[in-house]
């Protein structure tokens, strides 16, 4: 039992560890993308409100899979914990897809001065979606399931 439980908390430090890592790139993220509504040849560019519409509540769900992690490392053990994670982690990959589309967008509209910015951005994402991957995968290799199915309820407002 002493093992097991030094397992558990072991394990869901390594998650937390990648949950941080993909809420760093995401981070990076947000604050180079924010960063073009302040630039005057960039404040309108297209497709940057839209991507935007996606990557907060991506990020909402990253920083709500994070604290949940967190929780867990610190050896909290209730389901209910792992059921918001899980889903945080679903709804982050779903957003990630239209934040994607909507980083294409701009790359596409940018002028060629502002193309390495949106390309730079757009490496962060990379990473901000591999780590989440690595997540899901490691809690796979741990035996805990996925939802199946499009945005899960882990009390999310629906502001989005």
């Amino acid at each position: 039992m002493h093992f097991n439980y030094l397992y558990r908390v072991n394990s869901w430090t390594q998650i937390l560890i990648l949950l941080q890592r993909s809420l760093y790139a995401e981070e990076m993220v947000c604050a180079m993308s924010s960063q073009l509504f302040h630039i005057p040849q960039t404040k309108d560019l297209k497709g940057s409100s839209e991507m935007h519409n996606h990557l907060v509540p991506a990020s909402y769900h990253r920083v709500t899979a994070v604290g949940s992690a967190q929780r867990l490392a610190n050896g909290e053990q209730q389901q209910s914990i792992v059921q918001t994670m899980t889903a945080c982690i679903i709804n982050a990959e779903n957003r990630d897809k239209k934040v994607r589309e909507g980083l294409k967008i701009m790359e596409d509209n940018a002028t060629p001065d502002f193309k390495p910015f949106i390309k730079l951005i757009i490496q962060w994402q990379n990473q901000a979606e591999s780590y989440l991957s690595q997540t899901k995968a490691a809690l796979k290799s741990m035996g805990i399931s996925f939802p199946a199915g499009s945005e899960q309820q882990s009390g999310e407002y629906n502001a989005y």
